[in-house]
């Protein structure tokens, strides 16, 4: 028996851009691992999940890092009164560049 989210996911319109100059052959690795990662405990302080310091990207308050060398970032921010996740930003980040939808973030 599988346990049932306790987090809503919600992806801003934008995400969808975002992901269309990345591959499609990771689009399953990145719902996948979204889902398992942010749907049961998105405050929970990890490794590859840490808070943002202020004024963060897309003003996101959540980063999530995974992927080959940590390559791909989402910014997302945790409303936990509605128990809901509004991922705002899918990008790649490359050494010291990070790229969403085609453009470089300045970090």
């Amino acid at each position: 028996m599988t346990q049932e989210p306790i987090f809503t996911l919600v992806f801003a319109p934008e995400v969808i851009d975002h992901l269309r100059v990345i591959d499609r052959k990771h689009h399953s690795l990145i719902r996948e691992t979204i889902a398992q990662q942010l749907s049961y405990a998105p405050l929970e302080l990890t490794r590859n999940r840490k808070p943002l310091e202020q004024p963060a990207p897309f003003g996101a308050t959540w980063e999530l890092r995974f992927g080959a060398n940590n390559c791909f970032r989402v910014f997302y921010e945790v409303d936990p009164a509605e128990q809901r996740i509004l991922v705002l930003a899918i990008g790649v980040k490359d050494r010291e560049k990070l790229i969403v939808g085609g453009e470089e973030i300045e970090l």
